[in-house]
């Protein structure tokens, strides 16, 4: 097990931003706005001489009620995790209260300790550092975490002192991903509540207010011997509602991660009803490929009239995911979350699957032969093979003659044939038609201008006699 190194601070010294410069990613969202980062942000350093593990957290406000008291409890959990802890502070805004009351916190952990001092951008980092000296944490580190500076020193000189191996109370590893799960949904919908219920504890921040969730979190799990990340999202509503220049990164973070997953837990929220938000997002998932289980939340507490009229708005607005397998649950109570991993399972399986030219050929012969296709200018549409031209989603290439011709209509007949008979639950499929070369196309061009010219007398001769 790699070393831990924890980030902590006051809100917006520039946590956040130090840990996408170690890490070389972009995982933490970054802006100039307090309070951003709510849950632990894990991610695998890649400055320095050796590895270890890097943890973002919230910044501390002293607050033990509302969501800062949610964060500051994600927070301890880090600590206690932390083989070393970089406590951040802000050198434009000076020594702060806050900063020696959080500095009389982490002393009391008997963690060792490096004080970090960021933003000496335009500054002379020996002023700067003058009055952090009351915090008794030793000379502080000047370094900007956007520019860079001092970076490098500050991550050599805390390897040397970090043990070889890390904490035996970390659980989650950065770089064991398995099969990726993104959980989506409209803000408020019980995303982040249905990850914790999975997981077993309150990994993530859970609040009754929409936008609890601001950043993308991946967190690593195992569950019956099988490797997992679970991606909590940020919830996304109508463009039209969308202002705040943090929720609109938000939502290009949820939509990344739609797309670099292998599977998405659409999650909806059974008491607010199907809306077109949820279609909009739903159609997103399908145009991306992914592999699909829909999970009804909030089920538990409905009357049976008003849970007919969720399965009917349902099959109403969101009947193009037939394909995908509907659980009602309730991720408060955990009924109906048991399954959840197996149906990802079948899905991520069935989307991955190895499909064989002659199964396919036959079940297009099959569908053929039920039901022709129809008739283009007189003459009818030839569909001759068909093969598998990629995975996640499975793709069926079928070769013929007009297939461009070929309605939406047969399209999702053939679509549906092939679901049913290859039984792919779970995923989407994408047919693919091809049309054959016509040999006898550009024929006259090949021939020789002595051909041509007798051609031509032949058709003329043949024009008089008529």
């Amino acid at each position: 097990m790699l070393p831990v190194l924890t980030l902590v601070g006051r809100p917006n010294v520039g946590k956040s931003t130090l840990f996408n410069r170690l890490t070389g990613t972009r995982d933490a969202l970054v802006a100039n706005f307090p309070g951003l980062t709510r849950d632990r942000q894990y991610g695998v350093g890649r400055i320095g001489p050796t590895g270890y593990i890097l943890v973002d957290t919230g910044g501390l406000r002293g607050e033990l009620a509302g969501l800062d008291g949610l964060t500051e409890q994600q927070v301890g959990r880090a600590l206690e995790q932390a083989d070393h802890l970089l406590f951040v502070v802000d050198a434009r805004d000076g020594c702060t209260s806050a900063d020696l009351d959080i500095a009389d916190r982490l002393r009391r952990t008997g963690k060792p300790i490096s004080l970090v001092l960021n933003k000496v951008d335009h500054l002379d980092p020996a002023v700067a550092a003058a009055e952090f000296h009351a915090l008794g944490l030793g000379e502080p580190f000047a370094i900007s975490a956007t520019q860079g500076r001092g970076v490098k020193t500050l991550i050599d000189q805390v390897c040397q002192d970090l043990p070889e191996t890390g904490s035996e109370t970390i659980t989650e590893d950065p770089e064991r991903s398995g099969t990726r799960i993104a959980v989506v949904g409209r803000p408020n919908a019980g995303k982040s509540t249905l990850i914790n219920r999975l997981l077993g504890e309150d990994r993530l921040v859970t609040f009754d207010a929409p936008g609890t969730t601001r950043d993308s979190i991946e967190v690593p799990f195992e569950h019956n011997g099988k490797h997992y990340t679970l991606i909590d999202t940020a919830g996304v509503r109508r463009r039209a509602r969308v202002h705040d220049a943090v929720e609109k990164f938000s939502v290009i973070k949820t939509l990344q991660a739609i797309e670099q997953c292998n599977l998405v837990v659409l999650v909806l929220d059974a008491r607010l009803g199907i809306g077109e938000q949820d279609a909009t997002l739903a159609a997103h998932i399908l145009e991306s490929g992914r592999a699909l289980v829909i999970a009804v939340n909030k089920w538990d507490g409905l009357e049976n009239d008003e849970r007919a009229r969720v399965r009917d708005a349902f099959d109403r607005k969101l009947g193009f995911l037939d394909f995908a397998v509907v659980h009602y649950i309730s991720a408060l109570h955990g009924s109906g979350v048991g399954s959840l991993l197996d149906e990802a399972d079948l899905a991520v399986g069935n989307a991955t699957r190895d499909l064989s030219t002659p199964e396919l050929t036959r079940i297009l012969e099959n569908a053929v032969q039920e039901h022709q296709p129809p008739l283009v200018r007189g003459r009818r549409i030839k569909l001759r093979y068909a093969h598998q031209g990629g995975r996640n989603p499975p793709v069926i290439v079928i070769h013929g003659n007009q297939t461009a011709a070929v309605p939406d209509s047969y399209r999702r007949y053939l679509v549906n044939r092939f679901r049913r008979a290859l039984d792919l639950i779970g995923t989407p499929l994408r047919l693919e038609l091809r049309t054959g070369v016509n040999p006898y196309e550009g024929r006259r061009n090949r021939l020789t201008p002595a051909q041509q010219r007798k051609r031509t007398r032949l058709r003329r001769y043949v024009n008089r006699k008529s």
